[in-house]
Order: structure tokens, then C-alpha cells, then sequence
């Protein structure tokens, strides 16, 4: 009975994940600004470890099922 919110968390954390993977790749090959304000560097950075960190919270949920 308790795989149910474990799936969909690990499924929550895993599409958020790769999203914010793909669109922060995206707007850094095309040369555009990740966030507004911040060191281009810097926020590529951030979103980087934060969608590396969701894709992996997404695989330790899904592989605790």
C-alpha cells in the first residue's frame, strides 16, 4: 500500500529533474541568461545541482518501493 506516494514522488523528482536539466541546457547553448540578475555562471550552476539533486531523490524513491 505505501509504493503508491513513493512512485509518485520518485516520478515528481525525476520529471523535474530532467526537466530543469534539459531547459538549463537549453538556455545555456543558446547563450541566454538562466535567471535574471545572477552571474550567468552561478545560476547555471545552481539549477545544475538542484535538477542533479531531484533526479537522484527521484531514483533513491523509485528504488525504495
Amino acid at each position: 500500500m505505501e509504493s503508491g506516494p513513493a512512485i509518485f514522488a520518485g516520478m515528481v523528482f525525476a520529471l523535474f529533474g530532467a526537466g530543469l536539466l534539459v531547459w538549463t541546457a537549453t538556455r545555456v547553448r543558446h547563450g541566454r541568461p538562466v535567471a535574471h540578475g545572477v552571474s550567468p555562471v552561478a545560476s547555471a550552476t545552481v539549477a545544475s545541482v538542484a535538477a542533479v539533486v531531484a533526479l537522484v531523490l527521484g531514483a533513491w524513491c523509485l528504488t525504495h518501493v
